[in-house]
């Protein structure tokens, strides 16, 4: 599906040093010179540390050092930056829950850091670790889930229960009453999986000392500038003395999107001991140190009137916050506004509880919050639709929010500025071929198979936070021999953006793609910039780029008109060429002559931004269609259909590549994934011979469509794609399977549809 507005498609420029070996990845440019680092951790979820001994680890061969928190507070950095906020909006007690760098006294989630150990090879540093002696008074009790947090054991003292944060939004009282008189009233319970990203690349980073000084860290990121303002803060100095560099990243998802502990424990170390420290995760270490995802349970409760029409919605969400509640856990905040969906519910409220429990703190994931919302919203209307016997997609028709109510503002938070939604579910339900789909349920209930489909209409805010959007900044630059160097506030961590920019650039300057040069990654670059995260890299970042590419060929025309003695306005940019057509007889200047009368040392360099009015709100509809052996509980994919309104479609071919990417993770939660702690707070899924990751098997041939409906929050008219197959994916599939499922007589399932499961579930229901 190539872009026909683009030059012709070759493949994404980036790809061909990936497949070829040639990536610059952390792990590939570490000084040979540097030490490396292994830490110990916690092998219990909560207790209090009762003696550490590392006396016969410092002695060990090629050890430079073993750190401990003792050393950390010595130095005054005890604590990573605390960004937690917490509020109670029903009066509760609030506490603050600062996360030691490492920890020294209490231990609250299984693998927190205890010792770094520093030597010459990882094989000593891990050698060494071996000698630790840890003794550690295990926790009677553990909080392990937000089911019985109100009662269950504290994970942090000075408060009566481990609600971190709560949270109101909307008029419960209203919805209350008019659910009340409602003629029907659909009750959901859901129980959204904890889970983990799982990227291809696990963390790693290599703390260092440049040659100016500087404090820096190489490490696999997708926004080095945020983790440049927390390292600048968390020693106390300023953004001028630090350097943060992002090389080739291998996935990140949101995971790897902030500072995290070991990030500020290798630069922390390099600043002690003067040399450079390198520190790689192995994939069990990843399951118990990066942050983990999603979590969250609750009810909700959806009313129609007699003819079907929405009437209230409310909401009550359980978080689970894990062990340390920060900004990032709290997303969900600036997304739950997803849960009015595309529906034109008249009154809609929520509450939001965060809950402390003895695991890894949660963070952003693909998508974060707006799948769940969606969940909760779209696997009501199914439930709704059976229980008053009714067609899913004809209920959900009739209550779409129709284009010419645009703008239109939700019960929730959420002002849609444009969109065709009825148009774009009409599309997905034709290409899906659903009023055939009786006649394939009857086929595959020939051959001994349940048959179910599922649909997700999701809308999802992004290049926000929601009323906190922030600018992102590009600068273009032409060096002396005629070359374009691109290098944008955003990050590209897997999205394609290194070939969306040079074709953007190719096309408004009228150069070859060869002879574009694309850096990102390097806060010594550009004064600021937003890298990657909420589908925000292309409408603002991208637009930063379209906007500096402007005022770069403004800046080559002024440039041209002093040499070929005209007025700026008589000047013609063409194909790469600045003329003057009042007098042909002048040779046209090049980019190359434009950088030599530049006056300016490396040529002639750019820099523009781009602050969006707003927030965009892509949407789509998701058609799911599976099959279920009911004497295995296997489930199979007999179609997945896809329509979106991304805005305007820049390279399409990107676009269907981040959909499949996107819609793989959704289902691959939906069917499998989910971290399981045992009763004593233990992870008994930390490998991938228990975490069921999907593989490409998995998966059907999804058939992605767009339809453009422009926004105007931004020149480019886009509206953003990063998330938006997770956003849909999470919700059909479950429909689909449940849907399936019910016709089996499974009156309600939730996640994961494991073949177990599933097989266990239908064997109850006969």
């Amino acid at each position: 599906m190539n872009d026909q507005t683009s030059p012709a498609f070759k493949g994404r420029v980036e790809d061909i040093r990936f497949v070829s070996g040639h990536g610059q990845f952390t792990a590939d440019i570490v000084p040979e010179n540097a030490l490396h680092a292994v830490f110990f951790r916690s092998p219990v979820a909560a207790g209090m540390i009762t003696s550490l001994d590392c006396s016969a680890a410092k002695a060990a061969a090629g050890v430079v050092a073993v750190l401990t928190a003792a050393d950390a507070v010595a130095d005054g950095v005890a604590n990573m930056v605390w960004t937690g906020g917490p509020v109670r909006e029903d009066g509760g007690v609030t506490v603050d829950s600062p996360r030691p760098l490492l920890s020294g006294a209490e231990i609250r989630h299984l693998g927190e850091p205890v010792t770094m150990i520093i030597a010459t090879s990882r094989q000593a540093a891990a050698d060494a670790a071996e000698l630790i002696d840890l003794q550690i008074e295990a926790a009677d009790d553990v909080a392990l889930s937000v089911e019985n947090m109100l009662d269950g054991p504290l994970v942090w003292p000075g408060t009566t229960d481990n609600i971190a944060s709560l949270h109101r939004q909307g008029n419960r009282d209203e919805v209350d009453a008019i659910l009340a008189t409602s003629a029907h009233v659909s009750y959901f319970e859901f129980d959204i999986s904890k889970i983990t990203a799982c990227t291809i690349e696990m963390r790693n980073a290599i703390g260092f000392i440049d040659e100016n000084g500087k404090s820096c860290v190489t490490t696999s990121a997708q926004s080095p500038y945020q983790l440049h303002g927390e390292l600048a803060q968390l020693f106390g100095i300023s953004t001028d003395e630090v350097r943060v560099i992002s090389p080739d990243v291998g996935g990140s998802f949101g995971m790897k999107g902030a500072l995290y502990r070991e990030d500020a424990l290798v630069v922390w170390a390099s600043r002690r001991l003067q040399k450079p420290v390198f520190w790689a995760a192995d994939r069990g270490e990843s399951f118990l140190s990066d942050e983990h995802a999603r979590a969250v349970s609750g009810t909700a409760s959806l009313g129609l009137d007699k003819d079907g029409n929405f009437t209230a919605l409310w909401v009550d969400a359980h978080i689970d916050a894990g062990a340390y509640l920060s900004r990032r856990t709290k997303g969900l905040l600036n997304n739950m506004g997803g849960v009015a969906g595309q529906y034109k519910t008249p009154a809609i409220a929520t509450q939001m509880s965060f809950f402390f429990t003895n695991t890894m703190q949660t963070s952003p994931y693909r998508g974060f919050g707006r799948p769940e919302a969606t969940y909760v919203i779209e696997r009501l209307i199914d439930q709704a639709a059976r229980e008053t016997g009714r067609d899913a997609l004809a209920l959900r028709q009739q209550n779409l929010v129709s284009s010419d109510a645009m703008p239109y503002q939700t019960a929730l938070t959420f002002l849609y500025d444009c969109g065709d939604f009825p148009r774009i579910v009409a599309a997905a339900a034709k290409n899906a071929d659903y009023a055939g789909f009786p006649e394939r349920q009857k086929d595959s209930e020939s051959r001994g198979l349940l048959r179910g489909i599922g649909i997700a209409n999701p809308i999802e805010v992004a290049g926000g936070p929601l009323k906190q959007v922030r600018k992102d900044i590009a600068r273009i630059t032409v060096r002396p021999d005629g070359q374009i160097v691109i290098t944008p506030g955003l990050m590209s961590v897997g999205q394609g953006h290194e070939t969306a920019l040079a074709r953007m650039a190719s096309s408004r300057l009228g150069v070859d793609m060869d002879d574009i040069i694309y850096q990102q990654g390097d806060t010594d670059l550009l004064p600021s910039g937003r890298g990657s995260g909420g589908s925000a890299a292309t409408v603002i970042g991208g637009a930063a780029v379209h906007v500096a590419l402007n005022e770069f060929v403004a800046a080559g025309k002024s440039i041209a008109a002093g040499v070929l003695g005209c007025e700026i306005d008589h000047v013609a940019f063409d194909a790469g060429l600045f003329s003057n057509p009042s007098n042909m007889t002048q040779k046209p200047m090049s980019w190359t002559d434009i950088a030599a009368h530049s006056n300016a040392t490396g040529g002639l360099s750019v820099l523009g931004e781009f602050l969006p009015p707003d927030v965009t709100y892509p949407n789509g509809c998701h058609i799911c269609e599976v099959e279920i052996d009911p004497t295995t509980g296997k489930v199979s994919f007999a179609d997945y259909v896809v329509v979106e309104d991304v805005g305007t479609v820049l390279n399409a071919d990107l676009v269907e590549g981040q959909m499949h990417g996107g819609i793989a993770q959704g289902i691959g939660q939906a069917l499998g994934e989910i971290l399981k702690f045992d009763e004593t707070g233990q992870l008994i899924s930390g490998s991938f011979m228990d975490y069921q990751i999907p593989i490409a098997a998995d998966f059907p041939n999804f058939r992605v469509s767009t339809i453009a409906v422009p926004t105007k929050i931004n020149p480019l008219g886009a509206k953003g794609v990063g998330e938006a197959g997770t956003v849909g994916a999470l919700a059909a599939t479950m429909n689909a399977v449940v849907d399936a499922m019910a016709s089996a007589g499974v009156q309600a399932f939730e996640m994961p549809a494991t073949p177990h499961r599933v097989w266990q579930a239908l064997q109850e229901a006969r």
